[in-house]
């Protein structure tokens, strides 16, 4: 196993690895891929994770999962999300910019609905790229194996999000700088408890958020079936981050828990404070005849400690969803817990357990792509298996 405290790819790169399953080869050197012995001690660690692939099996390009084409939509005339999760028409600014214009309100929130799912695109992309650089440098099996199945999952949630994005507006949003600034730290990172943390645990935890608020409040039907079945996927990808979180956490030296605290922080302050930043998507502004700066302006007014943490007591909050993972992982001390605790109570954490926004829904989910897959029940299925369980 390789030792925590010795660079690992070079003098300059410091691999902190407290589990062999989790050892790192070059990139570059595809020889160390080729030794013998890594292949008689495969991790079974992901078996259960891989093995339940089947169970979430879908296909954005077959209708019978989901029609891109059956779902027509209006953006002139219909809403996609509700006001109050545009965060711009909280601003004086705004919405009285859209009092004199009301005839562009309805089209300016779809906008920005497009530009929440092109973010989305993105991120997906990251984690395809993410999934795909972890299978040249994890030296088990098992543990590749898994990361090359993430990466298939990932491409189909990419070819998804296109295709939703084409049918209602035509074509994506560039991707954010902060957003696009982050997901390339995170990908080429050497680190793998860097790709990990900032993507496994991070990324696909403010997904889940994100997708859970979509298909809880979003208006469009087809949006709420395609979040559905990516949070089928997204539920397990995220339990490969927790796995991670207990084999390695708990065996950290202080100083190794510092570093990963640290880096975790760091990923969470930058979208804290900068994914729905109005300087993330000026071009919009600017389209509807908005000033950027003033909208900026009028964001830091409503965009108060206070007001964060009035919406952070929502289960689905994107942020509050990175908190309790960064917490339930053990990842937050008494170092930074006083920085999340502005925002959130972890006593409420306590109560709420180990279960994540979206579980739920994922969960049916699946049973609705078993219906179609095996032709079976899903709670028939459980019980039986329940029932042979109870037998033995």
């Amino acid at each position: 196993m390789a030792d925590s405290a010795a660079p690992n790819f070079a003098t300059d790169v410091r691999q902190i690895t407290k589990d062999e399953v989790y050892d790192a080869v070059p990139p570059t050197d595809f020889s160390k891929m080729l030794e013998i012995d890594r292949h008689l001690n495969r991790s079974s660690a992901f078996d259960k994770i891989i093995s339940a692939t089947h169970d979430h099996f879908w296909d954005p390009l077959d209708a019978k999962y989901i029609d891109f084409d059956g779902e027509p939509w209006d953006l002139d005339t219909q809403d996609i999300q509700p006001d109050d999760m545009v965060p711009a028409l909280l601003t004086d600014y705004v919405s009285e910019h859209f009092e004199k214009h009301p005839e562009q309100r309805i089209r300016f929130k779809n906008e920005i609905a497009r530009w929440s799912m092109s973010a989305i695109l993105h991120g997906e992309q990251g984690a395809l790229n993410l999934s795909a650089s972890l299978c040249h440098v994890l030296r088990d099996p098992g543990a590749q194996e898994y990361a090359a199945n993430q990466c298939r999952e990932e491409g189909r949630h990419v070819t998804a999000f296109a295709k939703y994005i084409k049918a209602r507006w035509g074509s994506p949003l560039p991707c954010g700088p902060t957003l696009a600034t982050l997901l390339q730290e995170i990908v080429h990172a050497p680190e793998v408890y860097k790709k990990i943390i900032g993507m496994q645990m991070l990324v696909e935890g403010l997904a889940m958020g994100a997708f859970a608020t979509i298909y809880q409040r979003w208006n469009d039907p087809l949006a709420k079936r395609l979040t559905q079945l990516v949070m089928t996927d997204e539920a397990f990808h995220h339990k490969f981050g927790k796995i991670w979180a207990d084999r390695t956490i708990p065996k950290l030296s202080p100083e190794e828990h510092n570093i990963v605290e640290d880096w975790a922080a760091h990923c969470f302050q930058t979208l804290l404070f900068n994914l729905v930043a109005p300087h993330q998507m000026k071009e919009i502004y600017v389209r509807f005849g908005l000033d950027p700066d003033l909208v900026m302006e009028g964001f830091q007014k409503v965009a108060t400690d206070e007001a964060r943490r009035e919406q952070m007591k929502e289960s689905t909050n994107i942020f509050r969803v990175l908190v309790k993972t960064l917490w339930n992982a053990g990842i937050i001390t008494d170092r930074t817990k006083s920085f999340y605790a502005t925002y959130v109570n972890f006593e409420e954490f306590k109560s709420e357990g180990d279960e994540m926004v979206g579980d739920a829904i994922a969960e049916d989910g699946i049973k609705y792509l078993q219906t179609i897959n095996f032709g079976i029940d899903g709670d028939a299925l459980k019980n039986v298996k329940s029932s042979a369980v109870a037998a033995e």
